[in-house]
């Protein structure tokens, strides 16, 4: 298998409201690379929140807003150290301040992450079919921290048309041997190999990932890369 990275360039700023399937549509267009039938794409929270109005007020160098902020975004608050919140938000992700972004916004205003973002991502994909005739995966991409690693990585947090785990228990290993608990995030492999491509400082907010199996095509959620708390046991 052959997988092709294509940041998708030229978009400009995303107001609220922006149809974003037809601008990366354009963009892509435009720019040579034209979205196909059986391509991913992949687009960065920031402009999802950008497009559907979750940009608030937010004074960059008040920390007792910011606290509040990230508190009024969270479900609970599950450590503390300085001014950094690992919360747990409505949608069930883990993470750093509620998911709340400081950077590539305007002064003084903050990102908060989309209020449903596998709603955000079949939405967006719906429109690349019927405005635009393509019928592809579209997956809501953010950048998290990770227990016991240093780093950041890009995960999916929004998908749509395509399976998010695939699991091959019961399947035989290149030795014969049966897995027995091997579960393969694949979106969030796909958001982080386009986060490749995309950067965090260039302001591509978009790639389209090609050569993708198709079997790995279907109907699920982010929601269910999820693990239930009862299944987590660092809870």
């Amino acid at each position: 298998m052959t997988l092709t990275l294509l940041p998708i360039e030229g978009v400009g700023e995303i107001a609220e409201g922006d149809e974003l399937a037809t601008l990366f549509a354009d963009a892509a267009q435009a720019q040579g690379t034209p979205v196909l039938d059986g391509d991913c794409i992949v687009i960065t929270q920031k402009v999802v929140s950008k497009a559907e109005g979750r940009i608030v007020a937010l004074d960059h160098d008040d920390p007792a807003a910011k606290v509040a902020l990230v508190e009024s975004e969270s479900v609970r608050v599950l450590r503390r150290r300085g001014d950094l919140l690992i919360t747990e938000t409505s949608h069930g992700f883990v993470c750093a301040n509620a998911g709340i972004d400081l950077s590539n916004v305007d002064a003084g205003t903050a990102a908060l992450l989309p209020v449903a973002p596998d709603r955000s991502a079949h939405h967006i994909r719906q429109a690349f079919e019927a405005r635009h005739g393509v019928r592809v995966a579209v997956i809501v991409s953010d950048t998290f921290g990770r227990a016991w690693r240093n780093g950041l990585t890009d995960v999916a947090i929004g998908a749509s048309g395509l399976r998010v785990v695939l699991d091959l228990r019961g399947q035989p290993d290149a030795n014969g041997r049966e897995l027995a608990v091997t579960e393969v995030a694949i979106a969030d492999e796909i958001a982080g190999a386009a986060d490749l491509v995309m950067g965090k400082s260039s302001g591509i907010p978009a790639a389209i990932v090609r050569g993708l199996a198709p079997s790995w095509f279907g109907e699920s959620r982010a929601a269910d890369l999820i693990r239930p708390p009862a299944m987590d046991l660092f809870r």
